[in-house]
């Protein structure tokens, strides 16, 4: 079977690169990190131009109906930048969940928006630290005639300090029938939700902890499926994220290898040493077989294949592993000033470390790997 992108999606990867080199360029990620923005407003608005927002989105609903392998492609390029937008939250997250479970009111409601790029979407699972559970979940909703009022908070929600809108992970009655969750769709611009904005290891992605006070929400999908529609929603932006990730870890290696022939000592470059050649083969690898995992997770995604959740999980461990690999021996590759606040090594290693717990950490992913081979062996 033929993995490899087509001839269309090739030139949509060409198209994006030039247009990210020639909006997003280090100086404008420095701008992000140095600065009080949240976010790069600029290019945010100018993805939402190019129809990057709206990739997924059905064209009923203001979108360009393309498939999910064509957001891969997209999601590639933005790794390869450090792109400082929120789009993995309002793309990968906020806006397929309502492809899943929305009503038709409310994808007529924000579906358009989100193809614009004129609201932000956000997703908001943690509690408290450790791995995803439903187990774990104290935010809750109570229902009468009038509305449903959600109280609880999330911490670490990945762009909830400028998101319009989150859809909300909480827990159901213990009563209840079903899986022990539900999902809550909630306007963050009113008065029952407080957001703190907290600081991370990657000030070019903002974050916020959310308190809900009896804020006014609208249940996502079926009573009792939220936890459910969590983990297919993690399967599909799990092999988003790790298409964003091998973006980054091959701009990393790259940015090490210009590096490592330019420099020299004892009159050689240092690209010509043992030490950092094996250093760089090695990252190499680990990016080619990244690659290779998000491939077959592209199509598994894309077919909405029994397969992804083997094919999810495996793409986002071996990407992982390329990211933060790539992204430290980038670093290592520059020596001393590799660690300094002046060279742009920093921005891949902020973003690796950022996307590696975003949606669960490398051994929360094992464990969901370890479990779709057990599966997959019991069938």
């Amino acid at each position: 079977m033929n993995f490899e992108f087509s001839d269309d999606q090739k030139l949509l990867r060409e198209q994006a690169s030039r247009y990210l080199a020639d909006n997003c360029p280090p100086a404008a990620v420095r701008t992000i990190l140095e600065g009080d923005a949240a976010y790069d407003a600029k290019l945010w608005t100018g993805v939402g131009e190019m129809g990057w927002t709206a990739a997924c989105i059905p064209e009923e609903f203001g979108g360009l109906g393309l498939s999910y392998v064509e957001l891969c492609v997209i999601a590639e390029e933005l790794g390869r930048v450090a792109a400082p937008i929120p789009f993995s939250s309002s793309v990968y997250l906020a806006t397929e969940a309502l492809l899943m479970a929305g009503s038709k009111d409310q994808k007529e409601s924000w579906l358009p928006k989100l193809a614009s790029g004129e609201a932000i979407g956000a997703f908001a699972l943690a509690e408290t630290a450790g791995r995803p559970s439903v187990d774990y979940l104290k935010t809750c909703a109570s229902d009468n005639s009038a509305e449903t009022a959600l109280t609880g908070s999330k911490i670490a929600v990945a762009d909830g300090d400028v998101a319009d809108f989150a859809v909300v992970v909480a827990a159901s009655d213990a009563s209840a029938p079903g899986d022990g969750a539900n999902w809550y769709l909630v306007e963050l611009d009113q008065p029952g939700v407080a957001r703190k904005p907290i600081e991370t290891f990657d000030p070019t992605r903002s974050h916020a902890q959310i308190e809900f006070k009896g804020a006014a929400a609208q249940r996502l999908g079926n009573a009792g499926e939220g936890w459910r529609l969590t983990e297919r929603l993690l399967d599909r932006a799990a092999v988003l994220f790790a298409w964003e990730q091998v973006g980054g870890a091959d701009a990393a290696l790259e940015m090490a290898k210009e590096y490592a022939l330019g420099r020299y000592a004892f009159g050689r470059a240092i690209a010509s040493y043992q030490a950092i050649k094996h250093k760089l083969a090695n990252a190499y690898i680990k990016n080619t077989l990244a690659r290779s995992n998000c491939y077959y997770g592209a199509w598994a995604l894309n077919a909405d294949s029994e397969e992804l959740p083997l094919a999810a999980a495996t793409a986002r461990v071996a990407a992982i592993q390329a990211c933060n690999f790539a992204a430290k021996e980038n670093i290592q590759t520059h020596g001393g000033m590799g660690f300094t606040w002046e060279f742009d090594c920093q921005f891949y290693y902020r973003r690796a470390k950022l996307l590696s717990v975003n949606i669960g950490s490398e051994a929360f992913w094992q464990d969901r790997l370890m479990h779709a081979v057990e599966r997959r062996d019991a069938a």
